[in-house]
């Protein structure tokens, strides 16, 4: 659990400041808001971050990259989820068993909101600079960025 080197990839960029790295974590992480207005969009911002500073911050690759890998899985993925949720459903309402599958449709249709607030949270945690590891997908990719 402990935190990674602050310290650039490369030693021909400047390394970013502790307060920008915060920043630029932080902006990350609340890439997923964009979705609410795009669809998408957010997955793009936070590969655009991590391709803008992966040389000048291992803390902003780190959290970039979580916030690009955490937006495919909850977002895109739960969007996927909720269309075939409510295709199945729908249609299965007037054979009478689709009104008991209703409540866990619309259960799936909350899972990107609560990607959204999950994202919320981890951009005010690296605001304030504390480490931030999204479940699962956190715990892998700083292995990977690691070893």
């Amino acid at each position: 659990m402990s935190e990674l080197p602050r310290v650039p990839l490369n030693e021909t960029t400047s390394p970013l400041s502790p307060s920008d790295e915060r920043t630029w974590a932080m902006l990350a992480h609340l890439s997923i808001l964009l979705n609410l207005v795009s669809g998408a969009l957010g997955v793009v911002a936070a590969l655009a971050i991590y391709l803008l500073y992966r040389e000048r911050s291992r803390y902003v690759a780190y959290h970039s990259l979580q916030a690009f890998f955490f937006q495919l899985v909850a977002w895109l993925g739960g969007g996927v989820l909720t269309a075939f949720a409510w295709g199945v459903t729908v249609p299965l309402i007037f054979l009478v068993v689709g009104l008991f599958l209703i409540p866990l449709a619309v259960l799936v249709t909350l899972l990107p909101a609560v990607a959204v607030v999950y994202g919320v949270v981890g951009a005010v945690q690296c605001s304030q600079g504390e480490d931030f590891r999204y479940w699962l997908v956190g715990d892998w990719l700083r292995d990977t960025l690691t070893g």
